[in-house]
């Protein structure tokens, strides 16, 4: 800093103020200051700025699984959220959600110097009593339950299961079968939960519930299974690979989609619209669950909002080719 300063001539206490964003300092002079900055190879200290600020400037990521499309898409929204507010991302994924992994995530994360966390684990962990999450940092809390403990900041999957349940029965079909995500997915539960309870406040009789684990071979295979019952009219998929899985398995046996059966899907994947037929599926904001994952956070970290709560993003059901009203109607 000091040989900054003497190549800019300026003070030391002038090159600071440049280094820290500070806006008291003339332009030409920030434009010397700088200048002499790449002249001589100067880069601030980040390790010297977060003792003397307590900041590191660095979000942790604990995610349970790297497999699934939502989680990906949760964490490059997030990722692309923090560095537009100036932060890295350290990412720990853990191979299941118990207290231990939990607790050794933090600990490796407070070990890096984070000022936050976000945790994406698709699972029921903190409504269990065997879990829970240290306090004294900063949580935001993605696809998962929590009361007002902590922050939370999801899509709405209810609304969104609703919505897909809603279509096929106003289309005219007797009734709707699922394919649901896997039991231990709390996003699949509220899809399920809400897929029957729409079912039932329309006096329809609910299906059994085919469970599937996310992939197209999951959807595929139920499929194949549904196909051999020529009763089955609807179909409404927890995500769009096991959709896409299904419209296979239904080809193959010689049934139209959505000739024969209509099929809608979850979560608006880029591939969907080129499906064929193009599918009906409900469209997830990801891109602001990230967003808001960020400024929720964010506000933790400068004490400006407490940390619990729910923030939910709204869903929208994308209407495609893959529905249509039954072949009776």
């Amino acid at each position: 800093m000091a040989d900054v300063a003497a190549v800019a001539g300026v003070s030391a206490q002038t090159v600071s103020r440049v280094a820290n964003g500070l806006n008291n300092v003339e332009p030409s002079t920030k434009e010397r200051v700088l200048a002499a900055m790449s002249q001589i190879g100067y880069r601030p200290n980040s390790a010297a700025r977060a003792l003397k600020t307590g900041r590191f400037n660095s979000i942790g990521v604990i995610m349970f699984t790297l497999s699934t499309f939502g989680n990906m898409r949760t964490l490059d929204a997030i990722a692309t959220a923090a560095t537009q507010a100036g932060y890295s991302i350290t990412l720990i994924p853990i191979a299941l959600p118990t207290q231990g992994q939990l607790l050794g995530a933090f600990t490796r994360l407070s070990e890096q110097a984070v000022d936050g966390v976000v945790v994406i684990v698709e699972s029921h962990i903190l409504d269990r009593a065997d879990i829970s999450l240290p306090t004294g940092m900063p949580v935001v809390i993605v696809d998962s339950d929590a009361d007002d403990t902590y922050a939370v900041v999801d899509t709405d999957q209810t609304a969104g299961a609703r919505d897909a349940t809603r279509l096929l029965l106003d289309l005219g079909h007797r009734t709707v079968w699922h394919v649901s995500g896997p039991e231990a997915s709390y996003s699949a539960a509220r899809r399920r939960d809400s897929w029957l309870r729409t079912l039932t406040e329309a006096g329809v009789e609910a299906p059994p519930v085919l469970v599937g684990d996310w992939t197209t071979n999951s959807g595929y295979q139920h499929g194949l299974a549904l196909a051999e019952n020529r009763d089955v009219t609807a179909v409404f998929a927890a995500n769009d690979q096991m959709a896409l899985g299904l419209m296979r398995a239904f080809h193959e046996n010689d049934l139209a989609v959505p000739e024969h059966i209509s099929v809608v899907g979850f979560d608006d994947m880029e591939e969907s619209s080129s499906f064929w037929p193009p599918l009906t599926t409900v469209h997830q904001d990801f891109s602001a669950v990230g967003r808001l994952c960020i400024e929720r956070l964010l506000t933790q970290i400068d004490g400006s909002r407490p940390s619990g709560g729910a923030t939910i993003v709204p869903t929208v059901l994308i209407e495609r080719q893959s529905t249509a009203p039954p072949r009776s109607i």
